[in-house]
């Protein structure tokens, strides 16, 4: 499965086929595959508290429960039972000033395989995450070598936290849109997240 990554991983996944009948595939937070195409044309300290008291502040603390802030490695997966596939995994950071990075295990340093997030926390546990990259396409071309800016991608993501604090799961949906506003490609599946400490030994990605 590694080997199909990596296959897969420069041309950022081939995600656009349909998930019923699809190859391993990655997610990765730049975006999806599409055929190639060119682009068209002391004082702050003092303000934090209140902040935080008015809520403008996601610290991510349920009342009585844990906090979703914290280091995580995450998996995203389509389809169910023995046509589950995992398209990506990585590790993400979720801050208590709202926002979120993720380093993704998929996709290629030379792409840029980090990607940067805002979240809410919409119930008891429950949060909502909004995630845009900038997607390339690296195949060289003969007015960019180094490939070409195919679009904004979103990942959409909705996740519970467990009782523990520990593991989080939920769905998700990457979009990938070119410069001109079209939508190209649309993926969805689930997303887990195991909390990472320091004492977490390591593991492997996917």
């Amino acid at each position: 499965m590694r080997e199909q990554f990596r296959k897969f991983a420069p041309a950022f996944g081939a995600l656009v086929v349909s998930l019923a009948l699809a190859p391993v595939a990655g997610a990765q937070c730049g975006g999806l595959a599409v055929p190639h195409v060119h682009p068209s044309s002391g004082a702050a300290l003092s303000v934090a508290p209140h902040l935080l008291r008015a809520g403008l502040v996601n610290v991510g603390d349920d009342d009585n429960g844990a906090s979703i802030v914290g280091f995580w490695h995450v998996k995203f997966v389509v389809g169910s039972g023995a046509s589950a596939q995992t398209i990506d995994a990585g590790y993400s950071q979720w801050h208590a000033d709202g926002t979120e990075i993720m380093n993704s295990g998929g996709r290629a340093p030379v792409t840029s395989n980090f990607c940067l997030g805002v979240w809410k926390k919409v119930g008891y546990q429950e949060y909502r995450l909004n995630h845009l990259a900038a997607a390339w396409d690296p195949t060289p071309a003969t007015n960019a070598p180094n490939g070409t800016l195919m679009g904004p991608a979103q990942i959409q993501e909705d996740v519970s936290l467990s009782p523990d604090g520990n593991h989080f799961s939920g769905t998700f949906t990457i979009d990938q849109y070119l410069e001109n506003g079209n939508l190209v490609a649309h993926v969805a599946g689930n997303i887990t997240g195991t909390r990472i400490t320091v004492n977490t030994p390591h593991s492997s990605i996917f």
